[in-house]
């Protein structure tokens, strides 16, 4: 079923020797070829989809559905309807979705920052970790642990979708450096460094409070440092452009954004500026764009959902200090209100913007997917996974190859995920 041998055309193919004056006969044989191939164009252009849909592995390497695994009555080997219950990942929504392998996020949001509270957050960043193993382990003909780059394809032959795993928030490391190999003997292969409040390792890019140490901290460096020896990927998303730049100058391997987008197309500070692109792509990282609508494209003025947001956040206040009762609730409502303003949430177009304008910077070798599903993340017409074959659609629309493809859904990222573990392995052998 997977064939991995590469066959597409250039994306911008060159044309040399052109005719210059063709006959007349040329000319309108070449609009009847034109007008008779035009009833059969989609459909042609959707089997083409179809066809390298299948063929590359697909990888979506940033999505919180342990946060949905969590609540009381979710089953994932039973389909759910995204726009009625507002989760957006289960077993039969990957296979219709032919999805290959997914990143499954053990998320911590930020609290109190004293002793007694990171111990607290260990233990239930913890229970995370437990709750996908037990989901792994109690479905093991849909899925499979991955903790190697090559565990993608080797899932994908066996008829399984593999599993990685990622930490979102250093927060729950406190200040043990310890913990690092703790999270990465559990299976975590990168860590995302902090959230939307600075920590004891960097600022992030949206405290309200602005950044607190100028990048990264003492300790962050050394976590850096740490993920470098053990072959765990640095995620950069969320984390303020200094601690950006001085992950950049630290870290000895590539370092990965495992869901962000371009702040050239959309002006957020999650997003990264085209230096930024640019440098991470020069040390060999990768970027993968976020699906998370607000970070795909600027939503055009609407009173009405502005008030009914600004409403349900007065209400609720905020987030991270909510009881998991009323997270729920919020969440529900929140849900509600992108069903009733869905239209105008961004498009899969909207969302390839990010991946032209990535590439024709950088190039092909620098870009991926990873929508933050379960977290925020769905476009109007990918709002699931079931529904990703999209994706490829408006990809396979704009001229990109197979082999571009291949490298845009998984390619990109296990290099780099190859980089990062065999770099380590080598620095350990050598001690």
């Amino acid at each position: 079923m997977y064939n991995h041998t590469q066959f597409g055309k250039n994306r911008f193919p060159s044309f040399k020797n052109p005719i210059p004056y063709p006959s007349l006969l040329t000319v309108l044989l070449g609009i009847v070829l034109i007008l008779a191939g035009a009833c059969t164009t989609e459909e042609d252009l959707e089997s083409k989809v179809e066809r390298i849909h299948a063929n590359v592995l697909t990888l979506d390497t940033h999505a919180d559905t342990p946060l949905v695994l969590a609540r009381p009555g979710f089953d994932i080997r039973e389909e759910h309807d995204a726009w009625k219950t507002g989760t957006q990942v289960d077993i039969p929504r990957m296979r219709k979705g032919e999805l290959n392998g997914i990143f499954f996020i053990a998320y911590l949001g930020q609290g109190p920052r004293d002793s007694a509270s990171h111990v607290l957050a260990d233990e239930k960043m913890t229970e995370y970790f437990d709750i996908i193993h037990s989901t792994i382990s109690e479905n093991p003909n849909n899925l499979a642990l991955a903790t190697n780059p090559s565990d993608l394809e080797s899932s994908a032959e066996e008829g399984k979708i593999a599993i990685y795993i990622g930490l979102e928030n250093g927060y729950a490391l406190g200040t043990d450096i310890s913990k690092v190999k703790k999270y990465y003997d559990l299976g975590a292969r990168y860590i995302t460094l902090s959230h939307s409040r600075n920590n004891e390792i960097c600022d992030s890019s949206t405290d309200p409070d602005g950044p607190e140490h100028g990048g990264l901290s003492a300790f962050g460096k050394e976590v850096v440092t740490e993920m470098n020896r053990l072959g765990m990927m640095i995620d950069v998303s969320h984390i303020s452009d200094d601690a950006f730049y001085d992950v950049l100058e630290l870290s000895t391997q590539p370092i990965v954004a495992t869901h962000s987008s371009a702040r050239a197309i959309c002006d957020h500070p999650r997003n990264l500026t085209d230096d930024m692109i640019k440098k991470l792509a020069e040390k060999g990282g990768v970027v993968q764009v976020n699906a998370l609508s607000a970070y795909v494209k600027t939503p055009e003025p609407n009173t009405e959902r502005e008030r009914e947001m600004e409403l349900l956040r007065e209400t609720y206040g905020d987030f991270q200090e909510m009881s998991p009762e009323d997270r729920d609730k919020y969440r529900e409502e929140m849900r509600a209100l992108r069903e009733k303003y869905k239209e105008d949430m961004a498009s899969v177009a909207d969302y390839v913007d990010h991946i032209d304008h990535i590439v024709d910077l950088v190039g092909i070798e620098y870009v991926g997917i990873g929508m933050d599903l379960d977290g925020g993340g769905g476009l109007r017409d990918c709002y699931d996974i079931s529904e990703i074959q999209n994706i490829t659609y408006e990809l396979v629309k704009r001229g990109y190859s197979e082999e571009d493809i291949s490298k845009i859904w998984s390619g990109n990222f296990m290099r780099v995920f190859n980089e990062v573990m065999e770099t380590a392995q080598e620095d350990l052998r050598i001690m």
